[in-house]
């Protein structure tokens, strides 16, 4: 093995760690009251963050900041499990996708709430750290924990 390849090879792992230390970063801000200007900080200038019909899209750094803003108010308490990440890194820029399962507290309602979803991501690095670009969530459920996610799959869905 050539020390250039093998120098690469190692360049690589080391992103891939520092990746999953920005989502575990994320995580742990949400965990812990959605500080926006904490959580905007992980994000580039002109980032996209996609929670879909269920959470919303938001453009730009601004929109981001004001989305987090209000997480708080709507999800007094949560607990984000990341798994499963899946990491390809290309240069200063990498893809990414994580399985979520989340428990919180649902404002609007007061039901304690199950919820999972997949995250997919883009990253870019600047100024030698990454930041997100864009992050996408799919939701699969968030559901009263009485109901579960069989009963009653989206507890945002007013027709339930």
């Amino acid at each position: 093995m050539e020390l250039n390849d093998l120098a690469r090879r190692i360049g690589i792992l080391e992103d891939v760690e520092a990746i999953k230390r920005l989502k575990a970063r994320y995580a742990a801000l949400c965990d812990t009251g959605y500080d926006p200007d904490a959580l905007t900080a992980l994000f580039t200038e002109d980032a996209v963050w996609d929670g879909g019909k269920e959470w919303g899209r938001y453009d730009g750094k601004d929109a981001i900041w004001n989305f987090f803003a209000g997480a708080d108010a709507m999800l007094p308490f949560a607990l984000h499990y990341m798994t499963n990440p899946q990491i390809e890194v290309d240069g200063d820029t990498a893809n990414g996708s994580w399985h979520l399962f989340q428990t919180c507290t649902y404002s609007a309602t007061g039901d304690a709430i199950w919820g999972a979803a997949r995250y997919y991501e883009e990253y870019v690095r600047l100024d030698g750290s990454w930041r997100f670009r864009r992050v996408r969530m799919e939701s699969s459920f968030w559901t009263p924990y009485e109901s579960g996610w069989v009963k009653r799959p989206f507890v945002q869905d007013a027709n339930d």
